[in-house]
C-alpha cells in the first residue's frame, strides 16, 4: 500500500523559510512523477512544483519560481520542498502527489502559515 506522509509545515513571517518533506512507503518514488500542489479553504488544489519520474528536472509554477525548490533524495525515498522568502499568500495546506498515468496518491496534507 503505498502512503505519503508530509510534515515541516509550520507558522512563520514573512520572508521565512521552510523546508517541507514527503517520505513514501509501499512504493519507490523514483517511478513517480512527484509532485507539490496546495491548497487554500474554498479554492482549488493547485501544482506548486512537480518532478518528472526518473529524471531530477523540476518545474514550478509562476508564482514560486525563484523562491521554491522541488528535490528528490532516492535514498530516503524523499522529495523536499525548500520554501524561501514566504509570502502571506503562500498561506496554504500543502500535498505531496504521487502520479502514474491514471493512478494518484495524496498525502495527508500539512500546514503552511505565513503571517506577521
Amino acid at each position: 500500500q503505498v502512503q505519503l506522509i508530509e510534515s515541516g509545515g509550520g507558522l512563520v513571517h514573512p520572508g521565512g523559510s521552510l523546508n517541507l518533506s514527503c517520505v513514501a512507503s509501499g512504493t519507490l518514488i523514483y517511478i513517480w512523477d512527484m509532485g507539490w500542489f496546495r491548497q487554500a479553504p474554498g479554492k482549488q488544489r493547485e501544482l506548486v512544483a512537480r518532478i518528472v519520474r526518473k529524471t531530477d528536472d523540476a518545474n514550478y509554477s509562476d508564482s514560486v519560481r525563484g523562491r521554491f525548490t522541488m528535490t528528490r533524495d532516492v535514498a530516503k525515498n524523499t522529495v523536499y520542498l525548500q520554501m524561501n522568502n514566504l509570502e502571506i499568500e503562500d498561506t496554504d495546506i500543502y500535498y505531496c502527489k504521487a502520479n502514474f498515468l491514471r493512478t494518484d496518491h495524496w498525502g495527508q496534507g500539512t500546514q503552511v502559515t505565513v503571517s506577521s
